[in-house]
């Protein structure tokens, strides 16, 4: 892995305009492109496309990749939240907590199992949910909460957890963003992100950290009970091949996704490593000029699936960003609760002042493990540049 640029030394480079991508998925294939190719081939040579062996290959070592008993392999991160909530019986009139600074899968895997979506404020500094306006959105029809590790940051899922653990609700993991953050705990021992509810869910769509070359998701959980009724709502509700408990949904993993995430999972590890170390170059480089940063507040690893700034004047540095030839992302200029998949909900504007404020200020810079240093270096400059500083 090249050692990034020391400090200050990219301010003299040369003006040419260079193509900076937000995300390059192909990159991640080139690197792997041989043993990626030979495992599709394996597949195609034995004609298991549906629940083959690389589904079950796979479920395993992504359940000891994150220390955790059971995986069961899903269509997507949103079947993934789905079978979690059914799994977890939630139902019609049961309320679930969320954060409205999310993907609207969040969201509307609670509304698809009948129960009612209630948003909370997020804090400043994690983005992640806000413990205090957690629990005033409780009622006695709260059954769970979802806590989202945006951007793949773990920080306040302790405080939210051991919320829940006071009010008896049941914990969700959403690790969409968070493959290989983890969080030490006090005793010195460490947990993956989605080991810490009862069940984490994550999505491995391609831009993710751990991407499939299409949609797949995957739940863990440490309870088999949960994992057998899993492994069974995804396969409609089948206990053998004609026999079937209850009516369940075609929301299995298929097996050519099963053996690209076999080939990807080796090299997350490092792949993240590269993500936190692009990012903490990110933050040097960028800590005088007036932006602010998501903060790790726990003792862990941030997964680091998007690098997002905050400013006032958003807009204007995307513009000139895109000018120089620098793509950005925008994650997300809406929070949910102003969506209008959710006004019947009946949530106003200004009722979430941070996640607001957040959604009309945040930037996310180009972040993948292939990002080339001098690109990284460009857009430093050209950041700076933007606030006269170059």
């Amino acid at each position: 892995m090249p050692k990034l640029p020391c400090r200050h030394c990219h301010y003299s480079m040369s003006q040419t305009k260079i193509k900076v991508r937000f995300n390059d998925i192909l990159a991640s294939y080139h690197e792997a492109a041989p043993i990626t190719i030979a495992a599709i081939a394996r597949v195609l040579e034995r004609g298991d496309f549906i629940s083959g062996k690389d589904i079950s290959d796979f479920e395993e070592r992504f359940a000891r990749f994150c220390g955790i008993p059971h995986c069961v392999g899903c269509a997507s991160g949103t079947a993934a939240l789905h079978v979690a909530l059914l799994a977890l019986s939630i139902r019609p009139g049961d309320e679930v907590i969320t954060t409205p600074m999310t993907f609207i899968a969040t969201a509307e895997a609670i509304s698809h199992c009948g129960a009612r979506v209630v948003f909370a404020d997020i804090s400043p500094e994690t983005l992640n949910l806000d413990p205090q306006s957690v629990e005033d959105a409780i009622t006695p029809r709260t059954r769970a909460v979802i806590f989202v590790h945006l951007h793949g940051n773990p920080s306040g899922l302790l405080e939210i957890k051991q919320l829940c653990d006071k009010h008896g609700l049941v914990l969700i993991e959403d690790c969409a963003q968070a493959h290989g953050a983890k969080i030490y705990l006090p005793d010195g021992s460490s947990r993956h992100a989605g080991t810490l509810g009862r069940v984490g869910c994550f999505s491995f769509f391609p831009a993710k950290n751990l991407g499939a070359f299409g949609d797949a998701g995957a739940i863990i959980t440490a309870e088999e009970n949960l994992a057998i009724f899993a492994r069974r709502v995804v396969n409609h509700g089948r206990q053998d091949k004609y026999l079937h408990l209850f009516e369940g949904f075609n929301y299995r993993l298929d097996t050519l996704q099963a053996a690209v995430l076999v080939v990807k999972l080796k090299r997350l590890e490092e792949a993240v490593e590269r993500r936190n170390a692009i990012c903490t170059r990110y933050e040097q480089e960028l800590a005088d000029l007036p932006v602010s940063f998501q903060s790790l507040t726990v003792p862990g690893v941030h997964a680091r699936h998007l690098f997002a700034i905050q400013l006032e004047s958003r807009d204007a540095l995307r513009e000139f960003l895109a000018k120089q030839g620098i793509e950005t992302g925008i994650h997300y200029p809406i929070p949910l609760h102003l969506q209008p998949a959710y006004a019947h909900l009946g949530y106003q504007k200004g009722i979430f002042p941070i996640a607001e404020r957040v959604a009309d200020s945040t930037l996310s810079l180009p972040l993948y493990p292939q990002l080339p240093d001098e690109h990284v270096d460009y857009v430093i400059a050209k950041v700076r540049e933007f606030f006269g500083k170059g």
